[in-house]
């Protein structure tokens, strides 16, 4: 690390085990337009030849830093580690199987700094240009109009002091804990909105998301969390409605899992992570309420 080296991004990279992608990832952020970055790689005890590549990078490009952990910490727990290295005022994720695009980084700072106000961005192709919305515009319209903060680490940009102030990534809620994330995210900043592609996103068997057991249980505990705890700015009403929906669907889907595998274990294992009772089924069950009108006109 060149510590005289003040970088404006940081640009983060876990990896668990990807020697088949991670060349191709580390040299897609190294050929940049964009060049005031530094490039840091925390690896989460791989037992492949992971390290061994990212090192050749680190001895030949200074912005480039490899730390290696002494256990395995899981996915977010591993981001969040990731960002303790960090210097740069933005971070950006770029996942060791994905790529950025040569000139992904130069446009996603460039529209950061034309909204200081704003200290979170994601990708949304729902509009032509670049939007901001506030905290309860955006939350509003992700429940009631069309889901816009369903994306993932790598389609994100924030401000790094404003990502430890709000607690970094949540790590009791699975593969989805991203998805709390962007909700907490949105309730203490505006949101950029960023209509252009910058990331290849690579799909692939070995993804973290190909596991829709975790989300079977771990979607309705973000949410739970989320209508409980967050300030969501929504209506009394409103949250009502989106809890009971939320109990609804996990109900709908419980049922459907049971069915299709028979796994008397497993379904009682997401029915107690989910720390769902039968009150909570015949509630979901039970729910078939129009979507409230929301806020009244003053």
């Amino acid at each position: 690390m060149n510590n005289n080296y003040s970088p404006l991004v940081s640009v983060l990279m876990t990896s668990y085990n990807r020697e088949e992608f991670i060349a191709e990832a580390i040299e897609s952020v190294l050929s940049s337009t964009y060049k005031n970055f530094e490039l840091i790689i925390v690896d989460d005890c791989s037992t492949d030849n992971t390290v061994q590549i990212a090192k050749q990078f680190e001895e030949k490009d200074e912005r480039v830093t490899v730390y290696v952990n002494e256990i395995n910490l899981g996915q977010f727990p591993n981001r969040n580690k990731a960002s303790e290295y960090a210097r740069g005022e933005y971070i950006f994720y770029v996942d060791s199987d994905d790529k950025i695009l040569s000139n992904g980084i130069n446009l996603l700072v460039e529209t950061m700094l034309q909204h200081p106000q704003s200290s979170f961005g994601m990708q949304c192709k729902k509009f032509e240009n670049v939007v901001e919305f506030g905290p309860v515009e955006a939350i509003r319209t992700h429940f009631f109009e069309f889901p816009l903060l369903l994306h993932g680490p790598g389609a994100t940009i924030m401000k790094r002091d404003f990502f430890n102030k709000i607690g970094k990534y949540p790590t009791e809620f699975g593969v989805p804990g991203d998805m709390y994330f962007n909700l907490k995210a949105t309730c203490y900043s505006p949101i950029t909105l960023i209509p252009f592609d910058f990331l290849f996103y690579r799909v692939h068997p070995g993804q973290e998301k190909n596991n829709p057991f975790d989300y079977l249980y771990n979607n309705y505990k973000y949410l739970n969390a989320a209508f409980a705890n967050l300030p969501l700015g929504l209506e009394k009403e409103e949250l009502i409605w989106l809890d009971k929906k939320n109990k609804r669907r996990f109900s709908v889907n419980i049922i459907k899992f049971f069915f299709s595998t028979r796994d008397v274990k497993k379904t009682s294992y997401a029915l107690k992570e989910a720390k769902f009772s039968f009150k909570d089924f015949i509630t979901g069950i039970s729910y078939f309420k129009e979507k409230p009108a929301g806020p009244k006109k003053r």
